[in-house]
This record gives C-alpha cells, structure tokens and sequence, in this order.
C-alpha cells in the first residue's frame, strides 16, 4: 500500500474584476498584486508565509509570473511560470497542489493573470513562423474535414465541433444560442464579472456573426484580469486551526492531454479535446468516490457555446450525443439539476487566459463556502471544475468544505 497523499485545501482566494482590455490603466503585476494581495487577506496570511508559487499565463517573456509576485515581496521563494492555453492558471493549481503532496512545502500561492488585446486572439499572437505551431495538427483536422476559412482559428475550432454535433447528434442552433443566454443571464449578479448585462435570445441568435452560425455573444473576449488561490497542507491547518472553517478540500484535481484519437479518427468534436476530457473525468471520479450526481455546481470552460454543451457529455452528465437533452431541461441553471457556471462563464465574466483556471477555483470556494449572494447556488456542498487549452490540457477536479461542522459553527 502507497502511503496516503496529505490532503490539500484552498483557504484564501481573491481576484481582480475581469475588464476589457485596455479599459483599465494598469500592468500585469498591478493585477497580480490586487488578486494576492486579496487572498493573502482572505485567509489572514502574510506573502512571508507562502513557500512556493505557480504563476499561469499565455502572453508575456520569460519570468513574467517572479515580475508580478515582486510587487508583493521577495522573499526568494521558488517560482514557476505555467504556459499550458487556457489552461494554465488550473495547471498552476495541480502543480502546486503536487507539491504540497510531495512534502516539499505547506503553503503555496497558485495565480494567474493576463493583460490582453481588444479584438481576437489572433491579434496577440506573435507570429514566429520558423518552428511548429502548437496546433497546427488540430488546424489540419479541420482543414480535412470542414475546411479554413477567414475566421478566428478557435472560433472554427468550437464552430465546427458544433457543426459536427448537429449532422451527428441532432442539437440545434437554438441550443448554442441558450447557454449563451444563461450564462449571461449569470452574470448580472456577478461584480467581477466583465459583463453583467442581460440579453434576450434573440439578441443572442441574431448577434454579429464570428464563425458561421456562432455569434459575437457566443464566444468569450479577451479580458485583463487576475485570479489568486492559496493553497495549504493538512499539516498546516492543524498548526492554524482558525483557517479550518474556511478550508476548501481540493478532493482530487486532474491533469490530461490529448490521446492518439484527437488526430486519428479526424472529429472535430475530439479535436477539440472531448477524449481527453472524458478519460480524466473518469479517473476524477474514481479517485474521489464522487460522481456528477454528488455535484451541485459546475465552473465550465465555455470559451465558445458549443464547448459547453459537449463538455456535457465527456464529462458524464448525460449519454453521448445527450447534450442538448440538459439545456432543454433547463438541468444547467437554477432550479435544475446542476447549477453550470453561476461566475457567468467565460462568455460573460471574461477570460483572461491564465487567470481562468484559477478565478474557477475562486468561484466554486466562495460558492462552497456561501458568499457568492444573488447568484450563491442553494445546498452546495460539491463543486466541480472543468477548464481546457487546446493544443492540448485538460484539467477536472472535486471540491467541498474540508471541515463542515466547522464551517457550520462559524454561521
């Protein structure tokens, strides 16, 4: 027998709002320093305390993630950068949750930031054209089946998922069209949200096009923002115990790539990471002795609409092809059987690249821990994660309280 893993708890968390880019005057380690900052303040730690950092992020040179951390100390502690897409901020949270496990350290600082263009993506991108692209395996994809055209590359990608969805499965328009609406609809009560703006369907479904059917209020913008967790060992929690009523178990958290098929069997659907995603949410499950049905709230990566309804299925929350099943059932808001992405989502509250992973985890503690308000989901007591990069990462991971009679007491 292995010796158990120490167990692993959030017990500060803090982020910026998230901002369309370039409506703030601020740097990235102004947006650091304000999510750390925040989270150093929820929890009642000092940066003094924190032993070691991960810090997510897409765009920006080498040791970004020590520039940002500076502002807040240097205390010499070891700090590592994360590039993993829209990935990254989770990756940082696995990689530091790893760490405690080893031993290595007790208290670690998992963030994420980025400071981005208006416009799309591509604009960012600077274009180094003497080596691989990181994706140009899942373009070809596309480029076989559905073919390029003059659009955002990651909106074809999502796009055509969609489309394959529909010839195969069934879904509708309409479908894509209602998730964008609820996650909006989400959003209102959110302060840090980006957006917090109510639509109608039909604004939805006849917003400007960005990629065939998909419109503008179906995608996610770019976004400034940053996003903190602090995240500590069993041990050190009973050395401070006062944090317990707060401590948010993480109860499994899981890191994947893509698998042979992505390329293989030329889907869209498993372009954009359906395997990967469904393989680690299996072993989630098993790991944890949890299931979708234990759950009550879900931070979702919805970067574009259709992301979030086939999510549906590789995570397990319906049969395959069954996802327009939820939506129709209303089993993805309030009043349903799962609460899916009460922030807003990536389409309203924003998406920051590396800050992401990480504001999910804010999101899911504040949730657990029953101070989100307007928008806090009734009975929640396990909260589950599920953020994607192309290209590809994957990362799913279970939360709940740590110590619930504690928690209790403190009400």
């Amino acid at each position: 027998m292995s010796p158990t893993k120490p167990k692993v708890y959030i017990v500060g968390v803090g982020m910026t709002k998230f901002c369309k880019p370039g409506s703030v005057d601020w740097d990235y380690p102004d947006m650091v320093k304000e999510a750390v900052n925040s989270a150093l303040d929820d929890c009642g730690l000092k940066y003094a305390d924190i032993q070691q950092a991960t810090v997510g992020y897409l765009f920006g040179g080498t040791c970004c993630g020590q520039r940002a951390l500076y502002e807040v100390g240097l205390t010499g502690i070891p700090i590592f950068n994360v590039n993993n897409a829209c990935a990254s901020g989770s990756s940082g949270l696995f990689l530091g949750k790893q760490i405690i496990e080893s031993g290595n350290a007790d208290v670690v600082l998992c963030s994420g930031f980025e400071k981005m263009a208006a416009g799309s993506l591509e604009k960012l991108a600077s274009p180094i054209d003497d080596r691989a692209l990181s994706v140009d395996k899942h373009i070809e994809v596309m480029s076989e089946t559905y073919g390029l055209e003059p659009a955002p590359m990651t909106a074809q990608m999502f796009g055509n998922a969609a489309k394959e969805h529909m010839e195969k499965y069934g879904s509708k328009r309409e479908h894509y069209a209602k998730i964008a609406y609820k996650n909006h609809l989400h959003s209102v009560h959110n302060p840090k949200s980006q957006f917090t703006k109510e639509f109608s369907l039909d604004q939805v479904i006849n917003a400007r096009k960005i990629y065939d059917f998909m419109g503008l209020l179906e995608c996610s913008p770019t976004s400034d923002g940053a996003a903190a967790a602090i995240i500590v060992s069993d041990r050190f929690l009973e050395k401070n115990p006062r944090l317990k009523s707060q401590a948010v178990e993480i109860v499994g958290l899981k890191l994947g790539t893509d698998l042979p098929s992505v390329f293989a069997e030329k889907s869209n659907i498993k372009m954009i990471g359906f395997d990967m995603i469904e393989k680690i949410s299996k072993e989630l499950y098993a790991e944890t002795k949890l299931t979708p049905n234990d759950v009550q709230v879900i931070e979702l990566h919805d970067c574009f609409a259709p992301n979030e309804l086939i999510t549906y299925e590789a995570i397990g929350l319906c049969p395959l092809g069954k996802g327009h099943t939820i939506v129709d059932r209303n089993d993805n808001t309030y009043g349903g059987k799962w609460v899916i992405n009460p922030s807003g989502g990536l389409i309203s509250k924003g998406h920051p690249i590396g800050a992401t992973g990480v504001a999910q985890a804010v999101e899911l503690s504040n949730q657990l821990r029953g101070r989100c308000g307007k928008r806090q989901v009734p009975n929640c007591k396990v909260a589950m994660q599920h953020n994607i990069g192309i290209g590809g990462a994957g990362v799913v991971g279970m939360y709940r309280m740590g110590f619930p009679q504690s928690a209790q007491s403190k009400l």
